[in-house]
């Protein structure tokens, strides 16, 4: 099933073309990875997915409902998480307070006098913490924890709205090799668990290749390439402006 579709996609800046008639479809449970070199307009076609930028021209449909002029929070109730290069927690709550205030929005509930918010959805929010590996971890400030935990953290924060698609930019930005594939596995898992469709960008060449079911490339706001990682790998345009010969990545595996 179909939950993005994208289709003739363009946006400029002055009189910079920063994406360019750009198309593509995530289906529920599968992993889209947008790659391309600096400047190829995947942070500009990211924020216009999630509301921040209004496209010129093309269409964004979730589940077959027109995202266009949405602001993100709309976006974000009708069920689209989305994770960000910097993490975004707030450092003096615990981890489990973090994904309850993160609870609260979903369910759009005030906070009560008689209720005080951290004794609202704790078991939903403990429950998310034991899916992404930080239970053992809820009472600790967000503040101290280490940067690959705070992804984990914020991949709990993205999922508590129940997301059919996920957004994640450069997810793995800032953390050591061995953590960059460990959370890329866990939210692959996840995503096929719960059928969501993940979108991600990402410079890792190891990780895209070892997680993403299909990859699409953009260069200077154009799609040049789309199809699994072994097509990818092995188009010539993709090689000459992004991956070089290619041959850094022949023995990933993964598909």
């Amino acid at each position: 099933m179909t939950v993005l579709a994208v289709s003739g996609l363009c946006k400029s800046f002055g009189g910079v073309q920063a994406v360019q008639d750009v198309g593509f479809s995530v289906a529920a449970g599968e992993l889209l990875a947008l790659i391309g070199p600096n400047g190829a307009g995947k942070s500009t076609c990211f924020n216009m997915l999630n509301g921040q930028l209004r496209p010129d021209g093309g269409s964004i449909t979730l589940l077959g409902r027109s995202l266009i002029g949405m602001a993100p929070r709309d976006i974000w109730r009708l069920g689209v998480g989305r994770t960000f290069q910097i993490t975004a927690t707030f450092n003096s709550m615990t981890v489990r307070e973090n994904i309850q205030m993160a609870l609260l929005s979903h369910h759009n509930r005030l906070i009560s006098f008689w209720r005080p918010a951290t004794e609202m959805y704790r078991d939903e929010a403990m429950a998310l913490l034991e899916r992404v590996g930080m239970a053992d971890q809820s009472e600790r400030p967000c503040g101290i924890l280490a940067y690959g935990d705070l992804k984990r953290v914020e991949l709990a924060v993205a999922l508590a709205n129940q997301p059919g698609l996920l957004l994640m930019d450069e997810p793995t930005a800032g953390m050591a090799p061995n953590e960059r594939i460990a959370l890329m596995g866990l939210t692959a898992r996840l995503a096929r668990q719960d059928n969501i469709a993940v979108l991600f960008t990402e410079h890792d060449m190891d990780v895209v290749f070892a997680q993403a079911d299909r990859i699409i490339v953009l260069n200077r706001g154009r799609l040049i390439a789309e199809g699994s990682p072994e097509e990818v790998r092995a188009n010539p345009e993709v090689q000459a402006v992004y991956l070089g010969s290619g041959a850094t990545y022949a023995a990933v595996e993964g598909h």
